[in-house]
Formats: C-alpha cells, sequence, structure tokens
C-alpha cells in the first residue's frame, strides 16, 4: 500500500510540475476571429467600422498591374467608398470558415486569421442596363497587432475576370460564344 501511495504522489508531482500549454495563440485566434465577422458583415453592409484597423494599416494590393504593392488605411477607405457606390456585395458563404494563421518566419499559429468565401457582386441597373451579377470566390487574410487592431490584409481572387464579365456588352458575349 505504501508503494501504491508513493506511486500516486509521485505522479502527482510530476503532473504539477508540467507546464501549462501557451493557449495565447488560440485565444488571440478566437479573439481575432470575432473581428473578422464583423468586419466582413459591415463591410457588405456598407457600414465598416474602420476602428477596428491600426494607424499604420497596410493593405497587399494583389491586382494585375496595380500602379504600387499596398494600399494605406486612407486609401482603402477611399477604394471602399468607390466600391460601394459601383457594386453591391452579398457573401453567400456565410458564415465562413475561418482557419488561423501562422507568422511567416517561424512558422507558428499567431493569431491572424484567413477565411475562403464566395461574394455575389451586383453592378446595378440604370436607366439603359439591367443589373447584372457575378459570383467570386476569394481567400483573405488578417493579421493583427498586441491591441487585437487590424495591421495587414490581402485578398485574392479573380477580380479582372469579375470586372469584365459585370461589363461587357451582351453583344461582346454573343460574339465570343460562337466562336
Amino acid at each position: 500500500m505504501k508503494t501504491m501511495y508513493f506511486l500516486f504522489c509521485a505522479c502527482l508531482l510530476v503532473v504539477s510540475c508540467q507546464p501549462k500549454p501557451d493557449n495565447s495563440s488560440k485565444e488571440a485566434f478566437e479573439k481575432n476571429s470575432k473581428t473578422v465577422l464583423a468586419n466582413l458583415e459591415a463591410w457588405q453592409n456598407e457600414s465598416l467600422d474602420y476602428s477596428q484597423y491600426a494607424e499604420d494599416f497596410v493593405m497587399k494590393e494583389t491586382g494585375f498591374g496595380a500602379p504600387k504593392d499596398s494600399l494605406s488605411l486612407q486609401e482603402m477607405k477611399e477604394s471602399d467608398k468607390a466600391l460601394w457606390k459601383n457594386y453591391d456585395f452579398k457573401m453567400l458563404t456565410n458564415p465562413p470558415v475561418l482557419l488561423p494563421g501562422v507568422n511567416a518566419d517561424t512558422k507558428e499559429p499567431d493569431g491572424s486569421v484567413r477565411h475562403y468565401s464566395e461574394w455575389e457582386v451586383t453592378l446595378p441597373a440604370t436607366d439603359s442596363t439591367e443589373a447584372k451579377s457575378g459570383v467570386i470566390k476569394l481567400y483573405e487574410s488578417f493579421d493583427f497587432n498586441e491591441e487585437g487592431k487590424i495591421v495587414y490584409q490581402q485578398i485574392y481572387g479573380d477580380f479582372t475576370g469579375l470586372m469584365m464579365h459585370l461589363h461587357s456588352n451582351d453583344a461582346m458575349e454573343d460574339d465570343m460564344m460562337e466562336e
């Protein structure tokens, strides 16, 4: 019995001396995921809360032939305003599946958030044209600072193909189908 008691105490000692697991990146991911979901919802509703972004925010410019490699927060605000003025956006993947990101150097989870989603983008009708919609599949990532503010964002999708579809005329499409 003394041997059993000794083994039990030894096991308790070994277990109690184990370092507690570091859950900080998981906790940061969960917190940042809430920010991303709110961000996506607000973006499609044209009511984005830019206080979610850090002052030194950078958005990677991923479009073909972009005149520069990134946008500042002010430039992103102007771009968002122009997009909302000309198009309507609806996220079809609701809710999107959020994935934890990793630090590019260490390959360790860092609280960043990634997602894949599908969006319906509509060019509204005018007096002379009907409304036209297209669906684009996107990959997007958000990196955060210690305060939980978005510091880096990038979006990948075939925006050129989407714009060509939305702004092509039907006669051109008919000619292409015949060839």
